[in-house]
């Protein structure tokens, strides 16, 4: 990693931005036109310390792929205030990759995007992603995504004179209390927005 310069970090933004565009990374020559250089044999050497320093690796065939620091990103040492404004002294701290963040199982989590605003109290907007793990069971509190008489619903589980009920985040919306069956599809565990 000690070779790692500070040219070697654009080349690896401009790598970035190419593979999330395009979901691969190219042959030599057309990362000559990626990094702006002319030489195959330079675009192997920026390869090969990417690959050093952790960022790319090469499968069995000899493709070049990206390695999970890839797709870290920087995480601000300060916390931004939502509130009154205070001074910040560095902004830049450690990296992590986003996925990790919100995704602890892999095998039993799911993306599924959010219709309404049923939940909005909750801060959970139309059109959010909700990041849900597969379980059969929740806790009392727990935001969850529920089969309700064969219809599916994203609401807090809760329970009112023994029996379980889906409480909305929004007083416009009643509370749900299943006719006949309620199962558990998974529990909220993150959200993702994207503002434009």
């Amino acid at each position: 990693m000690a070779d790692f310069s500070s040219k070697d970090s654009e080349y690896l933004s401009r790598l970035q931005d190419y593979y999330a565009e395009w979901k691969s990374i190219p042959s030599y020559a057309a990362l000559c036109e990626v990094f702006g250089i002319a030489s195959k044999s330079w675009v192997k050497a920026i390869l090969n310390r990417l690959a050093e320093a952790g960022f790319l690796e090469r499968t069995p065939d000899g493709v070049w792929i990206p390695a999970p620091p890839f797709f870290a990103r920087p995480l601000a040492e300060s916390a931004v205030q939502a509130g009154m404004p205070v001074a910040v002294s560095a902004t830049q701290g450690e990296h992590f990759v986003i996925d990790e963040m919100l995704i602890e199982t892999p095998s039993r989590s799911v993306l599924i995007p959010v219709k309404g605003d049923s939940m909005i109290e909750a801060g959970i907007h139309d059109g959010d992603v909700a990041v849900v793990e597969k379980r059969l069971t929740a806790n009392l509190g727990d935001i969850v995504v529920a089969i309700v008489d064969d219809a599916f619903t994203l609401k807090t589980l809760d329970k009112e004179a023994g029996k379980f009920v889906l409480r909305p985040a929004n007083a416009a919306y009643p509370v749900i209390r299943p006719e006949a069956s309620l199962e558990i599809f998974g529990v909220l565990v993150g959200l993702i927005r994207k503002y434009r």
